[in-house]
């Protein structure tokens, strides 16, 4: 969000199905969000298939939140994919790479954490032009 930010969810261990989804993700971060955010708010995920289960589907609608209108397969266009790349890099670039699952989950909080917030906030910015050139190409590649 602009300005801001929620901690990196980390889940455990298993798959993330609709429920965990729900139980995880929607309830305790996108509900409270949008109560704070009023009508303006927009959702956007990026279609993965826990995304579009009959329960996230359900709870979205319980809670009145809006969904973006998201083509499949368009990473160009989210910018939580510049988010990943950060994450990446900065793991890449440690001397000692983490081997265990704790030591993962402490460089990816860490990561997170160093991420500056301006670099979030010209993402959130440039979607309006991201949309645009999308359009303007059909929906073909556009250059991130």
């Amino acid at each position: 969000m602009l300005g801001s930010r929620t901690d990196l969810h980390i889940f455990d261990a298993g798959s993330v199905n609709g429920t965990r989804y729900c139980n995880k993700i929607l309830l305790p971060y996108v509900r409270l969000f949008r109560g704070s955010m009023g009508l303006q708010f927009l959702f956007m995920d990026d279609n993965a298939p826990c995304h579009r289960t009959v329960a996230a589907e359900q709870l979205l609608e319980s809670e009145d939140i809006k969904r973006m209108d998201w083509p499949a397969r368009s990473p160009d266009l989210n910018p939580i994919e510049h988010v990943w790349d950060f994450l990446g890099r900065r793991l890449a670039a440690r001397t000692l790479p983490p081997v265990t699952i704790r030591e993962l989950r402490l460089a990816l909080q860490d990561g997170r954490a160093a991420m500056p917030q301006q670099l979030i906030d010209t993402l959130i910015l440039s979607m309006g032009r991201r949309c645009e050139t999308c359009l303007a190409v059909r929906g073909d590649h556009i250059p991130y």
